[in-house]
Protein backbone atom coordinates (compact mmCIF):
# COMPACT_ATOMS: atom_id res chain seq x y z
CA UNK A 1 0.00 0.00 0.00
CA UNK A 2 1.28 3.73 -0.74
CA UNK A 3 0.87 6.34 1.05
CA UNK A 4 1.41 9.72 -0.83
CA UNK A 5 2.28 13.20 0.99
CA UNK A 6 0.44 16.44 -0.41
CA UNK A 7 3.10 19.58 -0.27
CA UNK A 8 2.52 22.94 -0.22
CA UNK A 9 6.26 24.36 -1.40
CA UNK A 10 8.30 21.93 1.57
CA UNK A 11 4.92 21.82 3.54
CA UNK A 12 3.37 18.79 3.85
CA UNK A 13 -0.04 19.28 4.30
CA UNK A 14 -1.78 16.00 3.63
CA UNK A 15 -1.13 12.28 3.86
CA UNK A 16 -3.39 10.00 2.03
CA UNK A 17 -2.64 6.26 1.48
CA UNK A 18 -4.06 4.14 -1.65
CA UNK A 19 -6.95 2.61 0.87
CA UNK A 20 -8.31 6.72 1.71
CA UNK A 21 -6.49 6.68 5.32
CA UNK A 22 -6.04 10.17 5.45
CA UNK A 23 -4.54 13.03 7.72
CA UNK A 24 -4.32 16.57 7.11
CA UNK A 25 -1.49 18.48 8.69
CA UNK A 26 -1.76 21.93 7.64
CA UNK A 27 -5.39 22.96 6.44
CA UNK A 28 -4.80 26.17 5.69
CA UNK A 29 -2.69 25.10 3.05
CA UNK A 30 -4.65 22.63 1.59
CA UNK A 31 -5.81 23.28 -2.55
CA UNK A 32 -8.58 25.43 -2.62
CA UNK A 33 -10.30 22.55 -4.86
CA UNK A 34 -9.38 19.40 -3.03
CA UNK A 35 -11.30 18.47 0.48
CA UNK A 36 -9.77 15.65 2.30
CA UNK A 37 -10.65 14.40 5.95
CA UNK A 38 -9.00 12.48 8.44
CA UNK A 39 -10.22 9.00 9.12
CA UNK A 40 -8.69 5.54 9.45
CA UNK A 41 -11.35 3.52 9.51
CA UNK A 42 -14.78 5.18 8.57
CA UNK A 43 -15.06 3.50 4.85
CA UNK A 44 -17.91 6.32 3.65
CA UNK A 45 -15.00 9.02 4.37
CA UNK A 46 -12.20 6.55 2.68
CA UNK A 47 -14.26 6.41 -0.15
CA UNK A 48 -14.51 10.16 -0.22
CA UNK A 49 -11.11 10.89 0.14
CA UNK A 50 -9.95 8.88 -2.39
CA UNK A 51 -12.77 9.67 -4.82
CA UNK A 52 -11.86 13.74 -4.00
CA UNK A 53 -7.56 13.01 -4.07
CA UNK A 54 -8.38 11.52 -7.35
CA UNK A 55 -10.61 14.19 -8.66
CA UNK A 56 -8.17 16.85 -7.89
CA UNK A 57 -4.73 14.74 -9.32
CA UNK A 58 -7.18 14.23 -12.69
CA UNK A 59 -7.92 18.01 -12.60
CA UNK A 60 -3.51 18.36 -13.18
CA UNK A 61 -3.01 16.15 -16.26
CA UNK A 62 -0.40 17.68 -18.42
CA UNK A 63 -1.82 18.60 -21.64
CA UNK A 64 1.09 17.13 -24.04
CA UNK A 65 2.23 16.76 -27.02
CA UNK A 66 0.79 14.14 -29.09
CA UNK A 67 4.10 12.14 -29.51
CA UNK A 68 5.22 12.10 -26.10
CA UNK A 69 1.71 11.23 -24.57
CA UNK A 70 1.29 8.15 -26.66
CA UNK A 71 4.50 7.23 -25.02
CA UNK A 72 3.60 7.95 -21.86
CA UNK A 73 0.49 6.46 -21.61
CA UNK A 74 1.60 3.26 -23.33
CA UNK A 75 4.60 3.13 -20.78
CA UNK A 76 1.85 2.51 -17.35
CA UNK A 77 -0.93 0.77 -19.99
CA UNK A 78 -3.25 3.41 -20.18
CA UNK A 79 -3.38 4.59 -23.75
CA UNK A 80 -7.77 5.27 -23.25
CA UNK A 81 -7.12 7.23 -19.92
CA UNK A 82 -10.43 8.22 -19.26
CA UNK A 83 -11.09 7.59 -15.81
CA UNK A 84 -10.17 10.15 -12.73
CA UNK A 85 -8.55 7.88 -11.06
CA UNK A 86 -6.96 6.18 -14.29
CA UNK A 87 -6.06 9.81 -15.10
CA UNK A 88 -4.71 10.42 -11.49
CA UNK A 89 -2.11 7.99 -12.17
CA UNK A 90 -0.48 10.24 -15.48
CA UNK A 91 -0.47 12.98 -12.96
CA UNK A 92 0.81 11.06 -9.71
CA UNK A 93 4.16 9.98 -12.71
CA UNK A 94 4.88 13.74 -12.48
CA UNK A 95 3.74 14.03 -9.06
CA UNK A 96 1.04 16.48 -9.84
CA UNK A 97 3.43 19.53 -10.45
CA UNK A 98 1.74 22.43 -12.17
CA UNK A 99 2.73 25.89 -13.40
CA UNK A 100 -0.42 27.24 -11.74
CA UNK A 101 0.34 26.87 -8.04
CA UNK A 102 2.54 25.44 -6.08
CA UNK A 103 1.37 21.83 -4.97
CA UNK A 104 2.72 18.63 -5.82
CA UNK A 105 2.72 15.18 -4.45
CA UNK A 106 5.72 12.47 -2.93
CA UNK A 107 5.20 8.95 -2.29
CA UNK A 108 6.27 8.88 1.86
CA UNK A 109 9.93 8.43 2.45
CA UNK A 110 11.31 10.45 -0.87
CA UNK A 111 13.85 12.53 -0.54
CA UNK A 112 12.79 15.00 -2.67
CA UNK A 113 12.04 18.40 -2.19
CA UNK A 114 9.95 21.23 -4.07
CA UNK A 115 13.58 23.00 -5.55
CA UNK A 116 14.46 19.61 -7.12
CA UNK A 117 11.51 19.48 -9.43
CA UNK A 118 9.27 22.68 -9.66
CA UNK A 119 8.67 23.78 -12.99
CA UNK A 120 9.23 27.02 -12.60
CA UNK A 121 12.77 26.47 -11.80
CA UNK A 122 14.00 22.98 -13.17
CA UNK A 123 14.56 21.24 -16.29
CA UNK A 124 11.04 19.36 -17.07
CA UNK A 125 12.52 16.31 -16.75
CA UNK A 126 13.32 16.48 -13.13
CA UNK A 127 10.07 16.08 -12.52
CA UNK A 128 10.14 12.49 -13.66
CA UNK A 129 12.67 10.80 -11.41
CA UNK A 130 11.88 7.34 -12.41
CA UNK A 131 8.34 6.72 -11.09
CA UNK A 132 7.35 3.61 -10.93
CA UNK A 133 3.70 3.03 -12.36
CA UNK A 134 2.59 -0.95 -12.31
CA UNK A 135 6.13 -2.53 -12.86
CA UNK A 136 7.27 -0.28 -15.32
CA UNK A 137 10.06 3.07 -15.03
CA UNK A 138 9.17 6.21 -16.21
CA UNK A 139 11.15 9.09 -17.38
CA UNK A 140 11.31 11.82 -20.08
CA UNK A 141 13.50 14.25 -21.82
CA UNK A 142 13.28 18.10 -21.80
CA UNK A 143 12.81 18.39 -25.59
CA UNK A 144 9.97 16.25 -25.61
CA UNK A 145 8.34 17.58 -22.46
CA UNK A 146 9.58 21.58 -22.96
CA UNK A 147 6.78 22.05 -25.44
CA UNK A 148 3.28 21.47 -23.86
CA UNK A 149 2.71 21.73 -20.31
CA UNK A 150 -0.23 21.75 -18.03
CA UNK A 151 -3.51 24.23 -19.26
CA UNK A 152 -7.36 23.40 -19.37
CA UNK A 153 -9.89 24.63 -22.12
CA UNK A 154 -11.23 23.07 -25.83
CA UNK A 155 -8.27 25.23 -27.37
CA UNK A 156 -4.82 23.21 -28.27
CA UNK A 157 -2.33 25.51 -26.13
CA UNK A 158 1.10 24.96 -25.40
CA UNK A 159 3.71 26.47 -22.64
CA UNK A 160 6.66 26.52 -24.27
CA UNK A 161 9.88 27.63 -22.20
CA UNK A 162 11.65 30.45 -23.62
CA UNK A 163 14.96 32.46 -22.01
CA UNK A 164 12.85 34.87 -19.52
CA UNK A 165 10.81 31.47 -18.73
CA UNK A 166 7.38 30.26 -20.22
CA UNK A 167 5.02 31.70 -22.56
CA UNK A 168 1.60 30.08 -23.75
CA UNK A 169 0.78 29.84 -27.06
CA UNK A 170 -2.45 29.47 -28.10
CA UNK A 171 -4.08 27.86 -31.56
CA UNK A 172 -7.71 26.48 -32.49
CA UNK A 173 -8.16 28.04 -35.78
CA UNK A 174 -7.85 31.51 -37.43
CA UNK A 175 -10.59 33.29 -36.36
CA UNK A 176 -10.06 32.35 -32.41
CA UNK A 177 -6.24 33.56 -32.54
CA UNK A 178 -7.67 36.76 -34.41
CA UNK A 179 -10.26 37.20 -31.86
CA UNK A 180 -7.97 36.75 -29.06
CA UNK A 181 -5.37 38.87 -30.56
CA UNK A 182 -7.91 42.27 -31.25
CA UNK A 183 -9.63 41.92 -28.19
CA UNK A 184 -6.20 42.40 -26.34
CA UNK A 185 -5.50 45.62 -28.18
CA UNK A 186 -9.34 46.94 -27.51
CA UNK A 187 -8.52 45.73 -23.32
CA UNK A 188 -5.06 47.53 -23.29
CA UNK A 189 -7.20 50.98 -23.58
CA UNK A 190 -8.77 50.04 -20.17
CA UNK A 191 -7.86 50.44 -16.28
CA UNK A 192 -7.96 46.53 -16.14
CA UNK A 193 -5.13 43.86 -15.01
CA UNK A 194 -5.23 41.70 -17.65
CA UNK A 195 -2.87 38.98 -19.54
CA UNK A 196 -0.95 40.41 -23.06
CA UNK A 197 -1.59 38.62 -25.88
CA UNK A 198 0.88 39.19 -29.19
CA UNK A 199 1.14 37.49 -32.11
CA UNK A 200 3.76 34.58 -32.72
CA UNK A 201 4.07 31.81 -34.76
CA UNK A 202 4.54 27.85 -33.39
CA UNK A 203 4.98 24.81 -36.24
CA UNK A 204 3.88 27.50 -39.37
CA UNK A 205 0.54 28.33 -37.59
CA UNK A 206 0.18 31.83 -36.24
CA UNK A 207 -0.37 31.87 -32.52
CA UNK A 208 -1.57 33.84 -29.72
CA UNK A 209 1.15 34.23 -26.81
CA UNK A 210 1.40 35.46 -23.63
CA UNK A 211 3.47 35.44 -20.57
CA UNK A 212 3.45 33.60 -17.42
CA UNK A 213 2.32 35.05 -14.44
CA UNK A 214 2.28 32.34 -11.69
CA UNK A 215 5.30 31.27 -9.91
CA UNK A 216 6.90 30.18 -6.58
CA UNK A 217 5.50 33.68 -4.83
CA UNK A 218 2.00 33.43 -6.80
CA UNK A 219 -0.39 31.22 -8.08
CA UNK A 220 -3.91 30.90 -8.61
CA UNK A 221 -7.27 30.13 -7.57
CA UNK A 222 -10.02 29.17 -10.06
CA UNK A 223 -13.57 29.97 -8.98
CA UNK A 224 -14.65 26.86 -9.57
CA UNK A 225 -12.28 25.89 -7.17
CA UNK A 226 -13.34 28.52 -4.72
CA UNK A 227 -16.76 27.30 -4.84
CA UNK A 228 -15.47 24.20 -3.09
CA UNK A 229 -13.72 26.13 -0.75
CA UNK A 230 -16.70 27.75 -0.06
CA UNK A 231 -19.28 25.32 0.77
CA UNK A 232 -16.79 23.80 2.93
CA UNK A 233 -16.06 26.65 4.94
CA UNK A 234 -19.39 28.26 5.39
CA UNK A 235 -18.40 31.53 3.10
CA UNK A 236 -20.70 33.54 0.42
CA UNK A 237 -17.85 33.09 -2.26
CA UNK A 238 -19.92 36.06 -3.87
CA UNK A 239 -19.97 38.54 -0.94
CA UNK A 240 -15.66 37.38 -0.54
CA UNK A 241 -15.46 38.23 -4.03
CA UNK A 242 -17.00 42.06 -3.90
CA UNK A 243 -15.16 42.67 -0.68
CA UNK A 244 -11.28 41.52 -1.56
CA UNK A 245 -11.97 43.20 -5.26
CA UNK A 246 -15.15 44.86 -6.60
CA UNK A 247 -13.27 47.09 -8.84
CA UNK A 248 -11.77 44.06 -10.96
CA UNK A 249 -14.42 42.07 -10.74
CA UNK A 250 -16.97 45.07 -11.95
CA UNK A 251 -14.67 45.65 -14.52
CA UNK A 252 -14.48 42.24 -16.03
CA UNK A 253 -18.56 42.38 -17.00
CA UNK A 254 -17.80 45.56 -18.58
CA UNK A 255 -15.38 44.48 -20.27
CA UNK A 256 -16.06 41.49 -21.21
CA UNK A 257 -19.81 42.75 -22.72
CA UNK A 258 -17.92 44.79 -24.95
CA UNK A 259 -15.64 42.51 -26.45
CA UNK A 260 -18.40 40.00 -26.77
CA UNK A 261 -16.75 37.22 -24.67
CA UNK A 262 -19.47 34.25 -24.14
CA UNK A 263 -16.44 31.90 -22.50
CA UNK A 264 -15.73 33.56 -18.74
CA UNK A 265 -16.77 30.40 -17.12
CA UNK A 266 -15.40 29.64 -13.73
CA UNK A 267 -12.43 28.25 -14.31
CA UNK A 268 -11.00 31.01 -16.41
CA UNK A 269 -11.17 33.36 -14.07
CA UNK A 270 -10.31 33.72 -9.92
CA UNK A 271 -8.17 34.72 -7.18
CA UNK A 272 -4.55 35.24 -7.30
CA UNK A 273 -3.17 33.55 -4.45
CA UNK A 274 -0.45 34.70 -2.20
CA UNK A 275 2.05 31.54 -1.79
CA UNK A 276 3.40 32.49 1.40
CA UNK A 277 -0.11 32.51 2.96
CA UNK A 278 -2.08 30.85 0.56
CA UNK A 279 -4.59 32.92 0.74
CA UNK A 280 -6.50 35.24 -2.06
CA UNK A 281 -5.14 38.59 -2.48
CA UNK A 282 -7.25 39.65 -5.99
CA UNK A 283 -8.56 38.76 -8.69
CA UNK A 284 -5.77 37.25 -11.15
CA UNK A 285 -5.19 38.95 -14.22
CA UNK A 286 -7.68 38.88 -16.73
CA UNK A 287 -7.38 36.17 -19.06
CA UNK A 288 -8.57 34.07 -22.16
CA UNK A 289 -10.01 36.00 -25.28
CA UNK A 290 -10.51 33.82 -27.83
CA UNK A 291 -14.18 33.43 -27.59
CA UNK A 292 -14.83 36.65 -28.13
CA UNK A 293 -16.93 39.12 -30.73
CA UNK A 294 -19.57 36.10 -30.24
CA UNK A 295 -23.55 36.70 -29.55
CA UNK A 296 -21.98 39.99 -31.11
CA UNK A 297 -25.44 40.95 -33.51
CA UNK A 298 -26.91 42.14 -30.66
CA UNK A 299 -26.64 44.71 -27.78
CA UNK A 300 -27.78 42.34 -25.28
CA UNK A 301 -25.71 39.83 -25.68
CA UNK A 302 -24.92 36.23 -23.91
CA UNK A 303 -26.01 35.24 -20.58
CA UNK A 304 -23.97 36.45 -17.58
CA UNK A 305 -21.41 33.68 -16.11
CA UNK A 306 -20.04 35.52 -13.78
CA UNK A 307 -22.62 36.92 -11.53
CA UNK A 308 -24.90 35.48 -8.75
CA UNK A 309 -28.34 36.39 -10.23
CA UNK A 310 -29.43 33.27 -13.47
CA UNK A 311 -30.73 34.41 -16.47
CA UNK A 312 -28.94 38.21 -16.17
CA UNK A 313 -27.35 39.35 -19.57
CA UNK A 314 -24.04 40.56 -20.01
CA UNK A 315 -25.79 43.93 -20.97
CA UNK A 316 -27.41 43.56 -17.31
CA UNK A 317 -23.93 42.89 -16.01
CA UNK A 318 -22.07 45.88 -17.75
CA UNK A 319 -24.39 48.10 -17.06
CA UNK A 320 -24.16 46.89 -13.26
CA UNK A 321 -20.61 47.11 -13.31
CA UNK A 322 -20.19 50.62 -14.61
CA UNK A 323 -22.53 52.19 -12.12
CA UNK A 324 -20.12 50.26 -9.62
CA UNK A 325 -16.63 50.87 -10.69
CA UNK A 326 -17.20 52.08 -14.61
CA UNK A 327 -14.81 50.92 -17.20
CA UNK A 328 -11.92 53.50 -16.60
CA UNK A 329 -11.11 57.10 -17.12
CA UNK A 330 -10.90 58.80 -20.39
CA UNK A 331 -11.21 55.33 -22.64
CA UNK A 332 -10.04 56.25 -26.18
CA UNK A 333 -10.66 52.82 -28.66
CA UNK A 334 -9.57 53.95 -32.24
CA UNK A 335 -10.89 52.20 -34.92
CA UNK A 336 -7.47 51.66 -36.27
CA UNK A 337 -7.47 48.76 -33.99
CA UNK A 338 -10.22 46.94 -35.29
CA UNK A 339 -8.38 46.20 -38.99
CA UNK A 340 -10.95 46.77 -40.95
CA UNK A 341 -13.27 45.12 -39.13
CA UNK A 342 -15.81 47.84 -39.61
CA UNK A 343 -19.12 45.99 -38.23
CA UNK A 344 -17.17 44.67 -35.05
CA UNK A 345 -15.88 48.12 -34.43
CA UNK A 346 -19.78 49.94 -35.01
CA UNK A 347 -21.58 46.84 -32.48
CA UNK A 348 -18.15 47.59 -29.70
CA UNK A 349 -19.15 51.32 -29.70
CA UNK A 350 -22.54 50.82 -29.62
CA UNK A 351 -22.20 48.91 -26.48
CA UNK A 352 -19.78 51.09 -24.70
CA UNK A 353 -22.27 54.11 -25.48
CA UNK A 354 -24.33 51.84 -22.89
CA UNK A 355 -21.89 51.62 -20.57
CA UNK A 356 -20.70 55.34 -20.86
CA UNK A 357 -24.09 56.13 -19.95
CA UNK A 358 -25.02 53.99 -17.20
CA UNK A 359 -22.03 55.77 -15.45
CA UNK A 360 -23.51 59.37 -15.94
Amino acid sequence: MLTYELLHKDRIVARIDTSGRCEVLEEPFMPYGLVLEDTNHDLDLMVNNLVNFHAWCASRVLTLERRYAKELLNSIGMLQAVTDRERAQIALSYRCLSLTDVFWVREQGEELSFGDVNLYENHLSNAFVEVSLRGKQMSASNMELARDLSTSGCFPKAWVRENEGFSLYKDGDVQAVENELLASRILRCFELRQVLYERGCFDGQSVSVSRIFTGPDYGICTWEQFQIYAVNHDIDPWVFCLALDPVNYYRMNVVDYLIGNTDRHWGNWGFLIDNTTNWPVSLHPLMDFNQSFHRYDSLDGSNALTVPKRGMSQREAAVEGAREAGPGRNVQVPEKLFDGRTQQYEMFCRRLEIVENAVV
